[in-house]
């Protein structure tokens, strides 16, 4: 008998599996794959190693600061702040036609930036400011106020208003066309208060760390060990039963696979997708929500030269190619109108990377990917790669006579590694912000509890634990 058992080996799990394990808890993490991380890991490829999923990590604040997300994190884990090796970003930008907004870890810099391009606008962009310090988290009429229409009302100029959502929504919300004002401050905080940064050796660092202090605790790590279904007996979950049959007792378990993917695995004989309805037997949340339909595709370039060389020094360019920013899923194979472009090169190192890369990322269609056979997936990969680089290239130095090799991502590979529904990198545009279910010891953390991106997961996986399965 666990006292808890442990859905995916993603950053979430582990963080939870860390904080349990430190209490004495006798806890089994179960990943179906043969490897830990998700879609946020590392490979290997024609003898380069490549990230997976990690652009840059969130919620940076200069070592020694007792507040903010990573800080908080790095007490409930035990970890210091050497433990990460976080290099600060160089300086990122917003992208759109005839205007570009520099930013930093600075918040100043983009407050100086919107007084060269929108003198007018300075003064609302600091009540801006001055309303994301004072957001409430537990405030629940934040989740239904539209932050574009919020935006609107804020300032005069529409162009900065699609500019400030940009970024923030590649980098956090499962809702198409808008966010909500909550999630919204968490990310204008994360990226634009708080800053950008990296590890020197990637996501791979952050892997090991939370794995070897996680088996240092005597956490169980079981890989390849898919859940066939969550057992379920008087309202309460009893174990999980893996895919060879072998079962496992629990008094809690926590799933970091997703809101829609955990019901489907609830084998209590309540039905989980109802047409026209959004309601859940007995006094739980509702079971039955839409799946998240925004996917991406990503390119990766590996280069004979560092990109500072060729005169790209920035750290991430998110950039759209006309005054409106279209949010949604994407009708075409891949949406080449708007995406993000990060060298992961372009950190604060104290010495350089051996290898020098470029990503970019887009918008993509799950529909059309996964419907390709074998020969014609790998044909369009090839296709779309070319596209992407092309339509990125408009905002960056060319730097494609520097190509040496080449690899790429599509919402066909996020479901093999997430088995999120439809590919979607944010899960579900409904968040469940307190993590319970329809089951009184089943919980969620992750993508679909609220908090996105490698620092919100492994927080989202502390938070989770530290609520639910440390009070009993």
């Amino acid at each position: 008998m666990y006292d808890t058992i442990i859905i995916g080996a993603g950053m979430s799990g582990l963080a939870a599996g860390i904080r349990l394990a430190y209490f004495d808890q006798r806890v089994c993490i179960l990943e179906r794959h043969t490897t830990i991380g998700g879609l946020n890991s590392f490979y290997r490829l024609r003898g380069r190693d490549y990230d997976v999923g990690l652009h840059a990590l969130t919620n940076i604040t200069p070592k020694g600061t007792k507040k903010g997300p990573l800080a908080r994190l790095l007490r409930q884990l035990r970890m210091s702040w050497d433990d990460f090796q976080i290099s600060p970003q160089l300086g990122s930008q917003i992208a759109f036609p005839g205007v570009r907004l520099g930013f930093s870890n600075d918040l100043d810099l983009l407050r100086a930036e919107i007084g060269r391009e929108f003198p007018r606008q300075v003064d609302s962009f600091t009540r801006l400011v001055e309303q994301v310090i004072e957001y409430d988290d537990l405030d629940p009429s934040h989740a239904e106020m539209s932050a574009r229409e919020h935006l609107t009302d804020l300032f005069s100029e529409p162009l900065l208003v699609e500019m400030l959502l940009c970024p923030l929504m590649f980098y956090g919300s499962a809702r198409e066309h808008d966010m909500d004002w909550g999630q919204f401050s968490i990310m204008f905080r994360s990226i634009f208060m708080e800053g950008l940064g990296r590890p020197h050796a990637g996501v791979r660092l952050i892997l090991k760390l939370l794995v070897r202090k996680y088996r240092a605790l005597g956490g169980e790590l079981k890989l390849k060990s898919g859940v066939e279904r969550i057992a379920v007996e008087d309202g309460r979950v009893v174990g999980v039963v893996l895919k060879g049959g072998q079962q496992l007792a629990a008094r809690h378990v926590l799933s970091s696979a997703g809101w829609c993917e955990t019901m489907r695995l609830c084998d209590d004989g309540q039905p989980v997708s109802i047409p026209g309805k959004n309601s859940a037997p007995g006094n739980g949340p509702a079971r039955n929500r839409n799946a998240g339909r925004l996917s991406f595709c990503e390119t990766i370039a590996a280069l004979d030269m560092e990109p500072g060389k060729m005169g790209h020094s920035g750290t991430i360019t998110f950039f759209n190619d006309s005054p409106r920013f279209d949010w949604r899923q994407s009708e075409a194979p891949c949406d080449l109108r708007s995406g993000v472009i990060c060298s992961p090169n372009n950190f604060d190192y104290q010495r350089p990377l051996d290898d020098a890369t470029i990503r970019i990322t887009v918008l993509a269609s799950h529909a059309y990917w996964q419907q390709l056979g074998e020969s014609a997936y790998k044909l369009e990969k090839l296709r779309w790669y070319d596209r992407i680089t092309e339509s990125a290239v408009r905002f960056v130095p060319d730097y494609r006579l520097h190509v040496i090799d080449t690899d790429m991502f599509t919402p066909t590979t996020i479901v093999r590694f997430t088995g999120h529904d439809n590919g979607a990198i944010y899960g579900s545009p409904e968040k469940q912000f307190d993590g319970v279910t329809h089951l009184e010891n089943l919980f969620v953390c992750g993508t679909d509890q609220g908090f996105v991106g490698i620092i919100g997961s492994i927080t989202s996986g502390i938070s989770m634990a530290n609520m639910h399965c440390l009070r009993d």
